[in-house]
């Protein structure tokens, strides 16, 4: 497989290509923005909980969390755990912070995708650690029934990151509509806001991208095969 030619071609090369020019993004527009205070100097923390009063997530509990770009939202405990970063009065901070109360409030208003999303984890979790074996030893031993199994295991992994999607869409589109409706920005922070969170999108759109692209080639290479 790894010296196959189409393999680099059509599915190393353009995942290497693209999870480094959206890791690139990422940095740029959060070493950016991370250095710029906000005109209000207003911190993460303040801003998570000026979203909260504002939405109804007075229940949502807030955490901390180790390293930078680390922040999530953890629907069973319905709490955020920000990183050291996203708590300081920076435009970045902003951004990151009401991007994972977007995820509360998906969570708050039964939101399809996010439960979606939630559904699949399981199976996502076999297919991404049992799916390479099965393909693997399937192609090996030449059953090729046993590499359809793991392909199959594996589309539930490419499915987990094409839900990821609209999922992350919709929260930061909740999170710039929240800083908007309570002006905890102006114009020009408003564009940073949005760098910070195209550029984290990126990333996921990456990474659905390289999975669809590994999907495609198992899927070719097992058809040109006999069961």
């Amino acid at each position: 497989m790894f010296m196959d030619p189409s393999y680099m071609l059509w599915v190393m090369l353009p995942t290497i290509l693209l999870t480094v020019y959206a890791q690139w993004k990422v940095k740029s527009a959060f070493g950016r923005w991370s250095r710029v205070a906000n005109e209000q100097g207003v911190s993460g923390l303040d801003t998570a909980r000026a979203i909260m009063r504002h939405v109804g997530l007075e229940h949502v509990a807030i955490g901390q969390v180790e390293g930078d770009l680390t922040d999530y939202y953890d629907p069973r405990e319905k709490a955020i755990h920000l990183s050291r970063t996203s708590t300081q009065p920076s435009v970045a901070a902003m951004a990151i912070v009401a991007h994972e109360l977007g995820h509360a409030e998906q969570d708050k208003t039964g939101d399809v995708m996010l439960k979606l999303r939630a559904a699949i984890v399981p199976a996502a979790n076999i297919g991404s650690r049992l799916s390479w074996l099965l393909i693997i030893a399937g192609l090996m031993l030449n059953l090729t029934g046993l590499a359809w199994i793991g392909v199959w295991l594996f589309s539930a992994a490419v499915a987990f990151t094409l839900v990821t999607l609209p999922v992350e869409f919709d929260a930061s589109r909740r999170a710039k509509r929240h800083l908007r409706e309570l002006n905890l920005v102006s114009a020009t922070e408003a564009g940073g806001v949005n760098a910070v969170l195209n550029a984290a999108a990126l990333t996921y759109v990456a990474a659905a991208a390289g999975a669809v692209l590994q999907l495609l080639y198992w899927v070719s290479l097992l058809s040109g095969r006999r069961a």
